[in-house]
This record gives C-alpha cells, sequence and structure tokens, in this order.
C-alpha cells in the first residue's frame, strides 16, 4: 500500500507550529520517508494566526504548493477557529489533532475523528514557554503521535518523534520529550 500523505498545522506565532512542523518532517524522514516542511505567514508577529505545513511519501515528493486537501489538521490554539476555516479541505475520515480540555462547539467540523489533549497544561507543567504564552508544539506532536498510530493514518514512529524533539527542540530538550511522552500516554478520543 501505498503511503503518502498531508498534514496542516494552525496556530499563532510564537506557540511553536513551524518548529513543530519542522520536528516532525525530520521524525518521518528517521522512519525512511521523503518529506517536505514548510509555513506560511500572514503578519509575521507573535499571536499571529500561522500555518504550516508537512508533506510525507514514500517516493520522492515534486508538488511544490501548499496544502489544500490535507489528511490531518493539527490545531494548536482554539482562538484561531475564529478567524481561519481549519477544516477547509480536510479529507473525508480526516483527522484532527486538537489542543483543548474537550471539543469545542465552536469546531465547524463534521469529522468523525478528532484527537484531543490538553497541550497548554502540559507545556506549562513542564516549563516550555511561559503560564501566558505557553509553547505547546512538541506536546501536540504526542498527540499526533497517538492518533496516527491508533487509527493508522500517517503513523511515525514514536522513537524516531523522540530523537527528532531531542535533536532539534529549540531549548529544554527533555522537557520537550517528557511534553511528548505525557501528551502520547493522554490523548483523548
Amino acid at each position: 500500500m501505498a503511503f503518502s500523505y498531508e498534514i496542516r498545522f494552525h496556530g499563532r506565532g510564537g506557540q511553536g507550529a513551524v518548529t513543530a512542523a519542522n520536528i516532525l518532517a525530520v521524525a518521518f524522514f528517521k522512519d525512511g520517508r521523503y518529506v517536505q516542511s514548510f509555513p506560511i505567514f500572514g503578519t509575521e508577529r507573535r499571536g499571529a494566526p500561522v500555518a504550516s505545513f508537512v508533506r510525507v511519501d514514500e517516493k520522492p515528493i515534486t508538488i511544490r504548493s501548499q496544502i489544500y486537501a490535507p489528511d490531518v489538521v493539527v490545531i494548536l490554539d482554539l482562538g484561531v477557529i475564529e478567524s481561519v476555516d481549519v477544516t477547509k479541505g480536510l479529507k473525508k475520515n480526516g483527522l484532527i489533532v486538537l489542543n483543548a480540555k474537550q471539543k469545542p462547539e465552536n469546531l465547524k467540523a463534521n469529522v468523525a475523528r478528532i484527537a484531543i489533549i490538553d497541550a497548554t497544561s502540559i507545556a506549562i507543567k513542564h516549563g516550555l514557554g511561559s503560564a501566558m504564552s505557553p509553547i505547546v508544539n512538541t506536546a501536540i506532536l504526542g498527540a499526533y503521535a497517538k492518533a496516527a498510530e491508533k487509527l493508522g493514518i500517517g503513523a511515525v514512529s514514536f522513537g524516531s518523534l523522540i530523537n527528532a524533539v531531542r535533536e532539534n527542540a529549540p531549548s529544554k530538550p527533555d522537557e520537550n520529550v517528557a511534553a511528548v511522552k505525557e501528551a502520547y500516554e493522554n490523548t483523548v478520543f
């Protein structure tokens, strides 16, 4: 069976959406896949909506466009839902990985598969960012790994993800690895 997969991240500047995409791409590369990882910015400032993308395949990737029909949408900040149609183009039977305490009523998604993790609390617990501005990217990657494994879509090996986080987190590698592990264990569906 062919392996071709597209993931779109939505967050706010400063939360680590671009870094999350890059780390996930490294993990897929460690698993022997071909990857692309790239961001798109609106106004380049902290707090502004940001999107980043990961494209994964078992053969070389020749397409060079944004991802318009993702298999997975990863949402680092619920507030983005108010200003961006985060589910636009999400494939039927697609997956949403969401940083929240519970599924929000304002998520306009007719999606059967939603994985939820309170990445904000995990980031604060492990000292990633500050209480006012937590950096939730590695926690959300733990949730992604759990959901992809459980649902059998776009799975990345957990060992490769841990190694990619340890090698590529801009700071606090041990705390970031701990956040990945905690989110992986506590993701709900």
